[in-house]
């Protein structure tokens, strides 16, 4: 359980950040979004190192299917774009290669 709610709060983390980039950019937000950004991308950076695995690698690629997931949600609540079909099969998929990477049985 831990180990969703750390990549739940990185992903959040990362997607904030980026966002904020985002709309200094693209949208033209002024420049100190930037603050609260690089903040969060550090936020990011640091709760990845908290997953419960021996390798970095590992934790990078499960955690890609937790993001794109979050990505979709962020795209409904903050962007009000509800996502289609095709975004959840593809987000479904991503959650299943995500569980088979981190929880799948090594020998």
């Amino acid at each position: 359980m831990k180990t969703v709610v750390v990549y739940v709060g990185a992903a959040i983390a990362e997607i904030a950040g980026c966002f904020a980039f985002w709309g200094w950019l693209r949208i033209s937000k002024p420049i100190w979004w930037l603050l609260p950004g690089v903040f969060s991308l550090l936020v990011f950076a640091y709760l990845l190192t908290l997953v419960e695995t021996e390798a970095a690698g590992r934790a990078y690629a499960t955690y890609g299917g937790i993001y794109i997931v979050a990505s979709l949600f962020w795209l409904w609540i903050i962007e009000s774009v509800r996502p289609d079909r095709w975004d959840i099969a593809g987000a479904s998929v991503c959650l299943i290669g995500a569980a088979i990477i981190l929880w799948g049985p090594r020998g």
